[in-house]
């Protein structure tokens, strides 16, 4: 059965054009979902009942379950949510002083294999429909009792290799009828699937494209990201001026600081090198330690050296501030665990 959570505003009203329903109701019914955000189709009650039984006849709610929730000292909540076919997914509720940030999933398992990360070695089971994305955000607004203000591309999953169903999710979520938060508070993140950044580029779509760099040479980057073998550093950046060409938009450079990788001042050079002159933002991330991992955290001291250099020589730089890092804070690690037990 079709989740009704699939569809955008416009592809909503086909769809109710094909039951034989006025257009007008996908309005309505968009109200329910993303506004009363209910989770039957008989708490809509200003729809008629037949309509309500068209609804249940044809179409799912998709109502995740929590399967398991942790919540750190510092507010953040990381919940598994079983979506309702065996599998299950992370998704993150942060707490910053403008609000609270969801850090969402767009795939169940990822292809991209990451050595610092924790979603590698969890096998690629399929994409998320753009109704499961959306969900998520439902989900967690239902768990907590408040208003989500930003939503972040940065759980399981490359968005990019998800590209139709991430981008249509990020319309409903930004529709003003739907869950009515601004582009500018929605932030994709990619590992650098570089055909898919013209793609994004052309959408017309105001959210931040965040690119997980880590590396300032090919065979450093590579060793870390098998992306790179596909689109070296230099076909990257190219994308990432174009991409700012294109819509005059400020790109954030992610770069995960590992002990005795790539934290050094030799790095931070070649760095200021790679990005002088883009309108960018280098967002500096304390890698996790992951189990079987090959890296570690660097010293506080030379992520800050890191960080005064990049500033001192003209590019913006800040240091991500760590969150949950007393529960399994590190992308996957929840769900590493609950396939183990």
């Amino acid at each position: 059965m079709k989740n009704i959570k699939d569809y955008d505003l416009q592809e909503l009203k086909k769809e109710l054009n094909l039951i034989g329903e006025k257009p007008f109701r996908a309005e309505q019914i968009f109200k329910w979902l993303y506004e009363a955000k209910v989770k039957d189709f008989d708490e809509m009650t200003n729809l008629s009942i037949e309509l309500r039984n068209k609804l249940k006849e044809n179409y799912t709610m998709c109502n995740f379950n929590i399967l398991k929730k942790q919540e750190s000292s510092d507010g953040t909540k990381k919940y598994l949510f079983d979506v309702l076919d065996g599998n299950a997914i992370e998704t993150v509720l942060m707490q910053y002083h403008h609000g609270k940030t969801i850090c969402v999933s767009s795939q169940i398992g990822c292809k991209m294999g990451c050595k610092f990360c924790a979603s590698t070695g969890i096998k690629f089971i399929r994409n998320l429909t753009s109704g499961e994305i959306v969900e998520q955000v439902l989900a967690v607004e239902q768990d907590i009792g408040e208003r989500i203000s930003n939503i972040v591309f940065m759980g399981i999953g490359e968005p990019l290799d998800n590209y139709d169903n991430v981008i249509n999710a990020i319309r409903i979520i930004n529709n003003p009828k739907g869950l009515n938060i601004g582009a500018r508070h929605i932030s994709l993140s990619t590992s650098g699937i570089v055909p898919k950044i013209y793609d994004l580029a052309n959408e017309n779509i105001q959210c931040t494209l965040s690119i997980s760099l880590h590396a300032t040479n090919n065979e450093k980057r590579s060793s870390m990201m098998p992306v790179n073998d596909a689109y070296h550093i230099e076909e990257l950046l190219q994308a990432c001026k174009d991409y700012i060409k294109i819509t005059n938009r400020r790109i954030s450079f992610e770069y995960a600081l590992a002990k005795d990788n790539n934290d050094n001042l030799d790095d931070a050079k070649q760095l200021v090198k790679l990005l002088k002159g883009m309108l960018c933002h280098v967002n500096l991330i304390p890698i996790n330690k992951i189990e079987n991992g090959e890296y570690t955290k660097s010293t506080n001291e030379n992520i800050i050296k890191f960080r005064d250099y990049l500033n001192e020589h003209g590019i913006v730089a800040t240091i991500r501030r760590e969150l949950g890092s007393d529960i399994d804070a590190a992308c996957g690690q929840l769900r590493r665990k609950n396939l183990k037990e």
